[in-house]
């Protein structure tokens, strides 16, 4: 219905109001402000487009084309496009079932103005959309008051007046600084390093790390040097230096006799031991035995670290072993060798001790100086292994090592060490004869010089001019090795004595007796 109609309708209503109804007013009139030209630039449509779409297949073709949009992908089009030829509008005006009746006639909604729906853009899908220009111009970016500030380029620092002169010179002044400081580091390190390096010189290269693995000479000298002592004789205005191992951690501290028996007669001398970290403490003799050159002190020291003892009966000759001690005065000296021989009998000088002194040595080549003596013998595993005593040198006097060193067994020392801590003394076998060593340039022995009235060998029948060749198992080579093999026996045990009298062999059995 039109303005006009609902004015006409309201007027008619006005006039000839039925007497039975109550008045009726009209309808406001509609007011329409005008629009101003800010909004309709905005929110209006271009020039010469009347609905919101662009211009149907219909339209009038002299209409001016807006931009248009592009068309559909050729995936999008072939899925939801009508088919090739096909000009059937989606939206047909519902001839049928219209208000829930079969109505026919036109229909003011679809077909308005004598014109079909499908010719109306605003109802017709096949209109294409129409792009306009946008409402408003873009505003220009500005950055915000917290923004970063734009970054001066070397044009921009030197040329453009946009920093002070006097910043540049301080600027510059500071550059300068800096340079005269590394030319005057680095003059100095090239010349220290010319001094120590020739220009054309070729420098091995070196590894930055250590390997100290488990077994190495490192990690068994940081285990064993700690129950390492140096004992320091004082008599008076003489004193002496020799070696040590702590073997129980009562503070019993086991060394050889040549070491302390300086002190031992006399009353006012001082025995000190002094660990590898530099603690002194007072040391006491326990006991001495000078037929094996063997010691037992005692260190008034709480919880010392103890040596570990192995065993001498599992070496080969070859294995390697580490000789630790004091040599001429060097506390927690390390020098590291090998097993060059097993069961070498050894005189000591008798100058050394109060005592004829014979051993039956573990023969090495590691260093061993005046001062190793009573230091220990290790073996790979850390385990002590022998005592260090003896060195042969080619000079007189006291000579350096010249790879001949020799140490007591531990298996030996042991047991003597057990029995000093006990009682104080220890008691050996004896045969009870006095022999030098002969040869027959094939066959060596130790030929019997007398015999001690009573003793085991008179008793078993051995003479004066007898050669001892063997002693239960071992070979006698000389009277040194004759003196060994009865001391590694107790007293009171039966051996067997093979021996050459006037050119005929003999074996007779003999009770050691006890010296």
């Amino acid at each position: 219905m039109s303005d006009e109609q609902d004015a006409g309708a309201a007027e008619r209503a006005v006039a000839d109001p039925e007497p039975s109804d109550p008045p009726r007013l009209g309808p406001r009139p509609l007011e329409r402000p005008p629009v101003d030209d800010g909004t309709a630039s905005a929110f209006g449509r271009p020039a010469g487009v009347s609905g919101g779409f662009a211009r149907g297949r219909e339209t009038d073709a002299s209409a001016p084309a807006g931009p248009l949009a592009p068309p559909p992908p050729a995936a999008l089009a072939s899925a939801f496009g009508r088919a090739v030829g096909d000009t059937t509008s989606l939206q047909r005006p519902p001839d049928l079932y219209r208000n829930g009746t079969n109505g026919a006639g036109p229909d003011p909604f679809w077909d308005s103005d004598g014109r079909p729906a499908d010719a109306d853009p605003w109802r017709d899908p096949g209109s294409a959309a129409e792009l306009g220009p946008p409402p408003v111009a873009a505003p220009s970016a500005t950055p915000g008051p917290g923004g970063p500030a734009a970054r001066l380029s070397v044009r921009d620092l030197l040329f453009g007046r946009r920093v002070q002169t006097r910043a540049l010179v301080v600027l510059g002044a500071v550059v300068l600084l800096i340079g005269a400081a590394g030319g005057l580091v680095g003059r100095l390190t090239a010349d220290g390093a010319s001094g120590l390096i020739e220009p054309e010189a070729t420098i091995a290269a070196a590894t930055e790390a250590k390997e100290r693995p488990p077994g190495s000479v490192a990690d068994i000298a940081s285990r064993v040097v700690p129950a390492v002592v140096s004992v320091e004789i004082r008599v008076g205005d003489e004193g002496g230096t020799g070696s040590g191992v702590v073997i129980d951690p009562a503070g019993y501290v086991l060394t050889n006799n040549h070491v302390v028996a300086p002190a031992a007669e006399v009353p006012d001398a001082d025995i000190e031991a002094v660990f590898s970290d530099g603690t002194r403490t007072a040391a006491q003799i326990v006991g001495r035995d000078p037929k094996t050159d063997l010691a037992v002190v005692r260190v008034g020291v709480t919880n010392p670290t103890v040596a570990q003892i192995g065993s001498s009966q599992s070496l080969a000759v070859g294995d390697g072993v580490l000789a630790i001690g004091s040599p001429l005065g060097l506390v927690g000296t390390v020098t590291d060798g090998i097993v060059s021989a097993l069961n070498r009998p050894v005189r000591l000088d008798g100058g050394q001790n109060d005592g004829t002194a014979v051993i039956d040595a573990i023969q090495t080549d590691a260093a061993i100086n005046p001062g190793n003596s009573g230091g220990p013998l290790v073996d790979s595993t850390g385990a002590v292994v022998g005592i260090n005593t003896a060195i042969r040198s080619l000079g007189q006097g006291e000579g350096g090592s010249i790879g001949l060193g020799f140490a007591i067994p531990i298996d030996d020392a042991r047991e003597i060490a057990q029995e000093l801590i006990r009682t104080g003394v220890v008691k050996h076998a004896d045969l009870g004869v006095n022999a030098k060593s002969v040869t027959d340039g094939t066959t060596d022995g130790a030929q019997v010089q007398n015999v001690v009235q009573g003793g085991a060998a008179a008793a078993a029948g051995i003479i004066e001019g007898d050669v001892i060749v063997r002693v239960d198992d071992r070979a006698i080579a000389g009277a040194d090795e004759l003196v060994v093999a009865v001391r590694e026996r107790d007293p009171g045990q039966t051996v067997s004595v093979q021996l050459v009298r006037d050119g005929r062999p003999l074996t007779v059995s003999a009770v050691l007796t006890s010296d």
